[in-house]
């Protein structure tokens, strides 16, 4: 071995394996000295505008902020250029968005920062501007959004992207995209209820004085055009008086003609109580003696209205429409039915009297009827133990639960035996329980008699019994056999199941009565 090589590693094995390098004395950063320090807020502003600024998808570039941004930041803070009534933080949401908003379209470079308007500056142009002008139909102008801030995008959409000078005008009203702007407030609806609850939810940040005002001025704007559409000024002070309250009316005849009212009620062609309630008793015996449903239907709703222009509800208008519902009832007019059962709910829960426990009952059959699941549940819900041991609501209920079972040899027995106006409503849709119950026979039966038919579906003779059959198409199926050396006529009810169950089906389809609620 050479000296040279000699040499050479002895140097080697001196020299240290790592790197020497300075330690560390402190915690802080060392931070480059920028134009101007930043408050804290704004440092974390302008990393999150970084990562926000347009980029390439693939790989983040950095966003570097120029001197005159820097700088532009800087006298937004200065106290020589603070203005009286705008906080600290109007000031800060105000830079944020105005930044935020040339920086999500790469433009920050292209304004001339030394003479934009400062945010306090700008705020106090949109305040004065909101004070001088008052709320309207049209509300803001054409460059405002629907969140009641301006989109310069709007402005810009006539011009050329290289006309900065004439976009800088419009820009400096409405820097906060609509995309970033989250807050609840600015989203009002038509729907008050639900608009209370939107607004009390999720609510991060104070709402700055500008945006109060602005939400204002939108929920001022919205009203009116309801006002607009829905209610339309009045033409003249009859109708202003129609609005107003009830009146008294003076008319004294017993029967008047029923007419919608297209204007303010005459009180001259209003009957009062006392008049109505001799009505009352001429139109029960009228309908008694003559059975003339059209003219005594036309008769209780004139009685009816005019306790309603009246605003009359006491123990009288529960019998008026009791009385009126039982009419209907026998006459099988659901529709008119319907409409005096649903005041009579009303009236019931003001305790005025009259009969809750028979009318209860009435409502449980019309469900069945309609096949109203949800409003049976709730009316179960609300029955109390005293309400289910009276008799007419436990007849009722039995008919539901036997409908719900299948058990139609019961419900035809408890159709027999129907009290006071239920037998009416059951009669509404025994015809559609009968053909359901053939339906199920013909699935457990070859042939039955006629006889049997007559007594399970709850038919007054045989030959009501076969009249119902022959009018739904099957006569074909009944036929003569003999039994016990006896004659005896027979439906074939296998042979007919597929008639039956296009009776069933049909017999089941959606229930639309006048009226319903």
């Amino acid at each position: 071995m050479t000296l040279p090589t000699t040499v050479a590693m002895s140097r080697a094995m001196q020299q240290p394996a790592y790197t020497a390098v300075t330690p560390r004395t402190t915690l802080m950063r060392p931070a480059a000295a920028p134009a101007v320090r930043l408050p804290k807020p704004f440092r974390l502003m302008f990393s999150v505008l970084r990562h926000n600024a347009a980029a390439p998808a693939a790989k983040p570039t950095k966003v570097v902020w120029s001197d005159p941004v820097r700088d532009y930041v800087g006298r937004a803070f200065d106290p020589e250029f603070a203005i009286e009534g705008i906080s600290h933080q109007d000031t800060q949401e105000k830079l944020k968005s105005v930044i935020g908003y040339y920086a999500s379209m790469a433009m920050q470079d292209e304004i001339d920062w030394a003479t934009y308007p400062l945010p306090q500056q700008i705020i106090a142009q949109e305040r004065n501007a909101a004070q001088a002008s008052s709320p309207s139909l049209d509300g803001f102008s054409s460059l405002h959004q629907p969140n009641g801030f301006t989109n310069p995008a709007s402005a810009s959409k006539k011009r050329k992207s290289t006309d900065v000078a004439g976009f800088q005008d419009h820009a400096a009203h409405a820097p906060i995209p609509p995309w970033r702007h989250t807050n609840l407030q600015d989203r009002v609806t038509l729907a008050t209820k639900h608009n209370d609850k939107r607004q009390k939810k999720h609510l991060g940040e104070t709402v700055s004085k500008l945006e109060e005002l602005e939400l204002e001025k939108r929920k001022q704007r919205f009203q009116l055009e309801t006002v607009d559409r829905t209610t339309p000024p009045p033409d003249d002070d009859s109708h202003s008086d129609m609005l107003s309250g009830p009146i008294v009316g003076t008319n004294q005849k017993l029967e008047k003609s029923f007419f919608r009212l297209t204007a303010p009620p005459d009180p001259a062609t209003v009957r009062p109580q006392d008049v109505l309630e001799r009505t009352l008793a001429h139109l029960t015996k009228k309908w008694k003696a003559e059975k003339n449903y059209n003219h005594i239907c036309m008769q209780f709703k004139s009685l009816r209205q005019d306790l309603t222009v009246q605003h009359i509800k006491n123990a009288f208008t529960v019998r008026v429409y009791e009385r009126h519902a039982r009419i209907a009832l026998e006459k099988g007019d659901l529709g008119e039915y319907n409409q005096c059962q649903t005041q009579l709910k009303e009236l019931y829960e003001q305790n005025l009297g009259g009969n809750p426990v028979e009318f209860t009952a009435y409502r449980i059959l019309y469900f069945v009827y309609t096949c109203n699941k949800t409003d049976m549940n709730d009316l179960l819900a609300e029955l109390t133990p005293t309400d289910k041991s009276q008799e007419w609501i436990k007849h009722a209920l039995a008919v539901r639960s036997a409908l719900t079972l299948g058990n139609y040899h019961k419900f035809f027995k408890l159709y027999l035996v129907a009290k006071n106006m239920g037998g009416y409503l059951m009669d509404m849709f025994i015809e559609r329980e009968r053909l359901y119950a053939l339906a199920n026979f013909s699935h457990a039966y070859m042939s039955v008699a006629l006889r049997f038919l007559t007594d399970e579906l709850a038919f007054e003779s045989d030959d009501a019994c076969r009249e119902f059959l022959e009018s739904h198409g099957v006569a074909q199926y009944i036929v003569e056999d003999s039994v016990d050396d006896q004659l005896e006529l027979r439906v074939k009810v296998k042979e007919a199941r597929r008639v039956f169950e296009q009776l069933r089906a049909a017999a089941f389809s959606i229930v639309d009565i006048k009226g319903q609620i």
